[in-house]
């Protein structure tokens, strides 16, 4: 039974760094459709009233909370780090070490999912609010990229599922090991007793 949950941990711990890798991608990848298709619309950065497209000032509404994100989501590879440092990976039995670096990954993972969550459907209503035909009419003119598509707002329900799922495996995981760990001091137990 233990090594099928070695195994099983070294695969859970494993899917929690790629999730913040994940996460971290994603952090860098919101704004690409928006920097391609609206950063070139404003007129003047000093002035976001000046711009070829209504609606275009997403782009720069969303700086300061992709700027968080990212740092949000860099702390998140680092939890994950975590779990190897304190070898949550391969550990037999877990100390307080391991419980820690669980707990602190997976209320990591949670706290940036709610905080992120809304933030992102906010942009994306306010995307949605674009005047595209100004936005198509101006690609055009300037051979810039075009699109309408929500794409990058709606795959965070993707990035934040796994994220969560790798929450919630190792968790499961850190249960099934404690107990298999009170079992195995059970049998312990009673072998001492019937040498005694």
């Amino acid at each position: 039974m233990y090594r099928k949950q070695l195994r099983l941990q070294k695969q859970v711990c494993l899917l929690a760094m790629i999730s913040g890798v994940c996460v971290f991608l994603y952090a860098l990848g919101i704004m690409t459709d928006l920097y391609d298709t609206l950063y070139s619309t404003m007129m003047n950065s000093a002035d976001l009233t000046q711009t070829d497209v209504p609606g275009s000032i997403v782009y720069y509404n969303m700086q300061m909370f992709n700027n968080v994100f990212l740092r949000y989501s860099i702390v998140l590879i680092l939890c994950a780090c975590l779990l190897y440092i304190t070898n949550t990976h391969t550990r037999r039995k877990y100390y307080i070490g391991n419980y820690a670096a669980i707990g602190i990954f997976t209320a990591a993972n949670l706290y940036v999912a709610i905080w992120a969550h809304p933030y992102i459907e906010i942009f994306k209503q306010q995307f949605l609010r674009v005047d595209f035909a100004a936005l198509k009419a101006h690609a055009e003119l300037w051979k810039t990229a075009y699109t309408e598509s929500t794409f990058w707002f709606d795959v965070h329900y993707a990035v934040f599922a796994l994220s969560l799922l790798a929450s919630a495996a190792l968790v499961a995981n850190a249960v099934w090991k404690a107990r298999l760990m009170k079992q195995e001091a059970e049998l312990i137990g009673k072998g001492k007793e019937a040498a005694a």
